[in-house]
């Protein structure tokens, strides 16, 4: 057995982790030893992909592999074992399976993104295969392994989760469609949804929503403000009759916003005590760009790393061209242009 391919060893920091826990890629499914314990993930978590995408993982499987990862760490049975997660040799089970192992080791074993990629790759000829967005066609931004690492550990930095009192069951439930297609980007501040309706109904087969479903939710998280970047579906008063602020910054689907567009939601979003809830058709393209717009100012985040943050709470945000707009406005004097306060503005309404 000491002649497997074993490519990540995470030491360090925890007595119950150290010199116990690997990564291997293997052909053959391994048999369990006196010494060594083999578990795989890859028929447990699986990725939905929209079209060519394939991962990360969600916020969700993240946790659940965490407390997979640390019951079998805590085990007596397992305490003299070494632990090896395998997975195939299947590019994108590899990339999603490192992924989960090494932003365990960031978040429990307290080593730093480029460490535990660094002991990802050690005598590794093998390259990890990017992710990409959900977009038909050509990819024209690869999303690295290093990225999700990087924006999972500056989301740590700033409070964004805590595995420790996050409630798995409740995400997993208002992710659904039926239940608002919800999923919180900066907890308690920025939360993208898909677009309402006139009304609720099941039109082929898929759950629609008016305003109104979402009233109950959004008063119990302190959401004040709604801002609409699609065409009108529904009636922004019927938001406002219920207490809510409700802004229009309409541009096209699938295309990038203008600088003006850019100010005004971060205006919105800096003016409004309680939290914003953003949406477009989808809540993926359009709403996950600007949001992107608000980690890098606010956050600092770099756009990789707020590309990679938001698909991990929402996967299949940002689309296209999209990608490389949020990778400008990191890059270039742009960004000043950008961060300038704005005029508050109610409409911004586009044809």
């Amino acid at each position: 057995q000491t002649d497997l391919e074993l490519r990540l060893k995470l030491s360090a920091w925890l007595d119950t982790a150290r010199d116990r826990l690997y990564f291997a890629s293997l052909r053959v499914k391994p048999k369990n030893t006196a010494n060594t314990h083999y578990f795989s993930t890859d028929e447990e978590f699986t990725y939905e992909s929209f079209y060519a995408d394939f991962g990360p993982f969600s916020l969700a499987m993240l946790y659940r592999y965490c407390c997979k990862l640390n019951k079998k760490l805590k085990s007596f049975t397992m305490s003299r074992k070494k632990l090896v997660h395998y997975t195939s040799f299947d590019p994108k089970k590899r990339a999603n399976d490192a992924v989960l192992i090494s932003a365990y080791a960031v978040i429990y074993l307290k080593r730093s993104p480029e460490d535990a990629y660094r002991t990802l790759i050690s005598g590794n000829n093998t390259a990890y295969l990017p992710f990409r967005d959900a977009a038909v066609g050509e990819c024209t931004f690869n999303l690295t392994v290093l990225d999700c690492l990087q924006g999972i550990h500056k989301a740590l930095q700033h409070g964004f989760f805590d595995f420790d009192s996050f409630n798995v069951e409740e995400y997993e439930h208002y992710e659904r469609v039926e239940n608002g297609d919800m999923n919180w980007i900066v907890p308690g501040k920025i939360l993208a949804f898909s677009s309402p309706h006139p009304r609720s109904k099941i039109e082929n087969g898929y759950p629609l929503h008016a305003p109104e479903a979402y009233f109950v939710y959004f008063h119990q998280n302190n959401v004040t403000a709604v801002v609409r970047l699609n065409r009108k579906l529904y009636e922004g008063r019927r938001f406002e009759d219920a207490g809510f602020e409700h802004h229009d910054l309409f541009f096209l689907d699938g295309t990038t916003p203008s600088d003006l567009i850019c100010r005004r939601f971060l205006h919105v979003c800096e003016s409004t005590e309680g939290a914003v809830a953003v949406h477009c058709k989808a809540g993926l393209g359009r709403t996950g760009t600007l949001i992107g717009c608000y980690l890098m100012k606010h956050f600092r985040f770099t756009a990789a790393e707020a590309i990679a943050w938001i698909r991990i709470c929402r996967p299949g945000s940002i689309i296209g061209r999209q990608q490389n707009f949020l990778e400008d406005v990191s890059n270039k004097e742009l960004q000043e242009l950008l961060w300038i306060p704005a005029r508050p503005s109610r409409q911004l309404v586009s044809q």
